[in-house]
């Protein structure tokens, strides 16, 4: 069996770049992949700007009155969106306010609670050194600089700096198209009561939002019952309109697991079946021409497991997060009993915490096997450890995130 990063290798290997390039409102691009770098249209600050709520002074007034405790007189106000347009002469300060046009005359900005009003007079206790507290124009980012690179994935405070360079509408990389399907005869709607030997079926909802949350625009999520015919149907229907098909169940080595000859009868090429990984061995990857076909297991945790380690690499190639695809698993501190050795590697639920020495801390949650959802849902991360590896408490290890 393929290791889980040999697996990986292949499944990017199989896996083509993002296709054309298009455009999405500034509005929409949360989550989005930048097609493009994009650059500042002007200096940030555009202008010289208060820091502060206060007064836009001379410092060499308050050398002149021999330090702090200098008497200015007010002439007018700075506001945002309303500079002051007039001249500051010697002896004479500007009210301004944050974000407010630092006036070409004025050099510092004294804070409003260092100041006693005197009449017209302001009595200000201070002895500003120059350019003190003023945003310089261009301090941020200047004309041309690189803000945002090709191949980022949008959050949601990066708008604010896409706006600000006025991109909009933003060059953005096609999303994945997905369609996921889960197969058993045991399966019924979180909305029915199950029968006997039936149970409710909840990995289409967890693969979905999975892939949403990666970035993909999910175009089917359905149930098929364990029927060679209805499989490769569904199947070859599915791979007319998708980048990624990607189906739970159905992939182990039981009578009624049909998913890996359905994908062929459909004209899927199997790469691989198996991975030496656990839970979720039974992996399935094929190909048909630059569609990839995952068959992950149907028990919730293998099918979890299978998403996060081989779909979403997948996802982030596709989508142009080069980055994402290569992302490594992050470090954190093992806390609970040491876990038995095994010959493939394990992924085991964990409950993430921050540590006083700023190292993660790894808790084991009880989970009784990979169908247990309930336990699943307690867990932060997959604590990752290789075959004949254990860990003692207070060992470092390797895990990965769960989003």
């Amino acid at each position: 069996m393929r290791t889980p990063g040999e697996a990986v290798s292949e499944i990017l290997a199989h896996t083509p770049g993002p296709g054309t390039a298009g455009e999405c409102p500034l509005a929409e691009a949360a989550g989005r992949v930048l097609a493009a770098d994009v650059t500042a249209d002007g200096d940030l600050p555009p202008f010289a700007k208060s820091a502060m709520d206060g007064f836009a002074v001379r410092s060499a007034d308050f050398a002149q009155a021999g330090g702090a405790g200098a008497r200015l007189r007010r002439i007018g106000e700075s506001r945002a969106g309303s500079p002051f347009a007039g001249a500051v002469a010697p002896g004479e300060c500007v009210a301004i306010y944050t974000g407010a046009v630092v006036p070409d005359d004025c050099d510092a900005v004294v804070m409003v609670e260092r100041s006693q009003r005197e009449g017209e007079t302001v009595r200000l206790d201070d002895e500003p050194r120059e350019r003190q507290h003023i945003c310089e124009r261009g301090e941020d980012v200047g004309r041309g600089e690189r803000v945002l690179s090709a191949g980022h994935r949008l959050r949601p405070g990066d708008l604010s700096v896409l706006a600000a360079v006025g991109c909009e509408p933003v060059p953005v990389h096609q999303r994945p198209r997905v369609s996921i399907l889960t197969t058993g005869d045991e399966l019924v709607a979180p909305s029915e009561v199950p029968g006997p030997g039936q149970i409710r079926e909840g990995n289409t909802l967890h693969l979905a939002a999975l892939a949403r949350a990666a970035g993909a625009r999910v175009l089917r999520a359905e149930v098929l019952n364990d029927d060679p015919a209805e499989l490769e149907r569904a199947f070859a229907e599915a791979l007319e309109d998708s980048d990624f098909v990607v189906s739970t169940g159905g992939v182990s080595m039981g009578r009624y697991d049909l998913v890996g000859d359905a994908f062929e009868a459909a004209g899927v090429e199997c790469v691989f079946h198996k991975v030496a990984i656990k839970p979720g061995k039974p992996v399935w990857f094929g190909v048909r021409g630059e569609v990839g076909v995952f068959g992950l297991p149907g028990n919730p945790v293998s099918c979890l497991v299978g998403h996060e380690v081989f779909v979403r690499p997948a996802l982030a190639r596709r989508s142009g997060a080069v980055a994402e695809a290569a992302a490594e698993l992050r470090r954190g501190r093992w806390e609970g009993k040491p876990p038995r050795t095994a010959d493939r590697q394990q992924n085991i639920p964990v409950a993430v915490s921050a540590g006083e020495d700023g190292v993660d801390r790894l808790r084991p949650v009880p989970w009784r096997s990979s169908a247990d959802v309930v336990g699943l849902a307690r867990a932060a991360g997959l604590a990752v450890v290789e075959p004949g590896d254990t860990l003692a408490p207070g060992d470092l290890c390797r895990y990965r995130p769960l989003g």
